[in-house]
């Protein structure tokens, strides 16, 4: 099985702590090696501990039963750059 990161984002809880969290794509090749498996994308907090995803912007910390908030617009990292053509 491989794990490849896809995504990653801010989220709060109701204290206002602020988390970062790493969104994976995980593939199981088929027994027989031709088929292909239905991805499956699973969530952690950048120190490694799991996390559920609730609905489109809610997710819950596993270890401390602490309900998250993906903040909108958040970019870890560099921002893409764009090209315009003059």
């Amino acid at each position: 099985m491989a794990a490849v990161l896809v995504g990653q984002f801010h989220a709060r809880d109701a204290e206002g702590r602020v988390y970062s969290v790493h969104e994976f794509q995980e593939s199981t090749p088929s027994a027989d090696g031709l088929t292909g498996s239905v991805p499956v994308t699973t969530y952690k907090l950048a120190i490694g501990d799991r996390v559920r995803k609730l609905d489109d912007n809610q997710f819950l910390l596993v270890q401390s039963d602490v309900t998250i908030v993906r903040e909108p617009d958040t970019y870890v990292g560099n921002l893409p750059e764009t090209n315009v053509a003059s």
